[in-house]
């Protein structure tokens, strides 16, 4: 029996594990009390080799279910191999318009992925990609964490 499942577990993580498209997956977990600080800025570096793909850029934002709020602001800067600096706002749905939340729940936590880019063009180098959150408080409460994952576009 044990062998039975430990062949099935080592299935399923090389199944997941040989996800050829994606590039480049981070996430940070909120260690006190499930707040992201406003102050506390996520900061994640990648490097894209080949110039030639289209890829989604997907912010990954992992919550407490029930969310006091429908909707979050988040601030990106993204940074390309050049230097040049792209910045702009999303107003992240965690609910919609019937109150139900949108992310994928399972027991108290619910993640959200979000395509903040999708089939775009990135130029070969080192990317870095800031992310903070400008909730009108100290702290957005009961969030689990936030990540960011590259992925070639299908």
């Amino acid at each position: 029996m044990k062998t039975k499942l430990l062949i099935a577990f080592l299935s399923i993580f090389l199944f997941i594990s040989c996800d050829k498209s994606s590039v480049y997956s981070e996430f940070y977990k909120n260690k006190e009390d499930n707040r992201w600080l406003k102050s506390d800025e996520k900061t994640f570096e990648f490097t894209i080799d080949d110039a030639e793909e289209l890829y989604d850029v997907i912010f990954d934002f992992s919550h407490v279910y029930d969310y006091q709020f429908a909707s979050v602001p988040i601030d990106f800067v993204i940074e390309n191999p050049k230097g040049e600096k792209e910045k702009f706002t999303i107003n992240l749905k965690l609910k919609d318009t019937n109150g139900k939340e949108i992310g994928d729940c399972s027991g108290d936590i619910c993640n959200l992925k979000f395509k903040i880019k999708q089939k775009s063009k990135l130029n070969k180098g080192k990317y870095k990609v800031s992310i903070t959150n400008s909730f009108k408080g100290e702290y957005l409460p009961n969030v689990i964490g936030v990540g960011l994952e590259i992925k070639k576009s299908n």
